[in-house]
């Protein structure tokens, strides 16, 4: 089973981004997380293009970028050209959901759905096979430092048994709560990847957090 950790930008010290990339840089971490939210489909604005691009001159860690916004479809060029790697878009905002996707790798990029808390992952089953990454949303969107809800687990558990049975390439993500007290049960569920803000921005040692969570369990 594939073990990553992808620090949530949307928790870092906004006055010293430079420095707290730099940390990640040097740490056990696979991706940066970036949370874009237009305040209409997440109750919270967080940042855009600009900060993206700023932090792709910085950053040696693959970008991955989660959009929290209606029409994802129009921007996907755009996040490509600001640096992302990876591009995640909301089962519930995209009308044509095949297309956002086919586009997203036409772009070069890794093409991710995310589901919100209450969305179903039988809502997968046709799509399943031509996505990269699938994002559990392990609270509900908008903003750091939630609780973890707990019904979570079974969800990763069914979105691993679906794309067992569909043979997809697809890595589980999750985001939303994370920290020492369920990361190893989250891998041991079939997670691949770790998204963690709080946890890691918030910690006197934010690289050994990092270390932490990324061997949970072993």
């Amino acid at each position: 089973m594939t073990r990553m950790i992808a620090p949530s930008l949307l928790a870092a010290d906004f006055t010293n981004l430079e420095q707290d990339i730099e940390m990640v840089n040097a740490s056990e971490a696979d991706w940066l997380h970036l949370d874009i939210m237009d305040g209409v489909f997440v109750p919270n604005i967080s940042f855009g293009l600009p900060v993206v691009r700023a932090v792709k001159k910085i950053s040696q860690k693959p970008l991955d970028v989660h959009l929290m916004i209606i029409e994802p479809e129009k921007y996907l060029g755009a996040f490509r050209d600001a640096g992302a790697d990876n591009l995640t878009v909301h089962l519930e905002t995209c009308r044509h959901l095949h297309r956002t996707i086919e586009e997203i790798k036409e772009l070069g990029m890794k093409a991710g759905v995310t589901l919100n808390p209450h969305t179903p992952v039988e809502l997968l089953v046709e799509i399943i096979t031509f996505i990269d990454l699938v994002l559990i949303m392990s609270v509900n969107p908008g903003f750091g430092g939630q609780k973890f809800i707990p019904t979570s687990m079974n969800k990763i558990r069914k979105t691993r048994s679906l794309i067992e049975k569909s043979g997809s390439p697809a890595l589980i993500e999750v985001d939303g709560g994370i920290d020492l007290s369920n990361a190893a049960m989250l891998f041991e569920a079939g997670t691949d990847i770790l998204v963690a803000g709080t946890t890691i921005f918030r910690s006197a040692d934010p690289a050994g957090a990092i270390r932490a969570l990324k061997h949970a369990g072993l």
